[in-house]
């Protein structure tokens, strides 16, 4: 559901070992995420200025081997483009970091925003959770990169066109929604025996305060 006030947007803390800084905005600020697994080092497209200096890159969590029966995932390469055909939604993608604050950078919000790619989660495709930012609504009130991310159900599929020409398709499990006080970070930052993604949006817009309560998270698969 997109609602039509504009509020404040996001509550994240970049998911990075030892960062428990949190960012403000979308009402109250979520919980810091687990340590991330290794990043890839190519971006995916230039990122937006920030008014803070770019954030040294934070240290990668200890590599682990996978197990032999790990599921099958892709080699690292920084995704471009992003689609989910079953709610029409198409968005080249920034690649976005920490700032010098240790807070992460967040995607323009302006009408016709795109989304944005944590660069110091996985590659869309490789072991482990690639984390995406999108938002739920723009400045002028109307929708959001991820406004319809409610919308989609089990077994969509969601592609990831990455910088090495293949694509990654990834089919929806679940969506679920969080209050900031209560963000599972282990759940949703965790490591993953396989290739998954996730999609994070605001929710549960709070017209007394003008802030968003809640955090949106759809979980999907890598289809190999």
């Amino acid at each position: 559901m997109t609602s039509k006030a504009i509020g404040h947007r996001w509550g994240f803390t970049a998911p990075a070992v030892a960062v428990l800084l949190l960012i403000a905005g979308c009402g109250t600020d979520a919980p810091g995420p687990a340590p991330a697994s290794p990043a890839a080092s190519s971006p995916a497209s230039t990122p937006t200025p920030s008014t803070a200096p770019p954030a040294p890159a934070a240290p990668p969590a200890p590599a682990v081997s996978p197990a032999p029966d790990a599921p099958a995932v892709l080699p690292a390469s920084a995704p471009v483009t992003l689609e989910i055909p079953s709610i029409d939604v198409r968005t080249d993608l920034l690649s976005l970091g920490l700032r010098e604050n240790r807070s992460l950078e967040v995607p323009p919000d302006g009408p016709g925003a795109p989304a944005s790619w944590y660069n110091q989660s996985p590659t869309p495709g490789d072991r482990g959770p690639a984390v995406m930012l999108g938002h739920v609504n723009a400045t002028d009130g109307g929708k959001g990169v991820f406004a319809d991310l409610r919308a989609l159900r089990t077994g969509d599929r969601i592609n990831v066109i990455r910088e090495d020409g293949t694509t990654a398709v990834f089919e929806f499990q679940r969506g679920e929604a969080y209050e900031k006080d209560e963000f599972p970070t282990l759940t949703v930052y965790g490591n993953t025996p396989g290739s998954e993604l996730r999609l994070i949006t605001c929710d549960g817009y709070n017209p007394d305060t003008g802030e968003f309560d809640d955090n949106y998270v759809v979980y999907a698969t890598l289809v190999v």
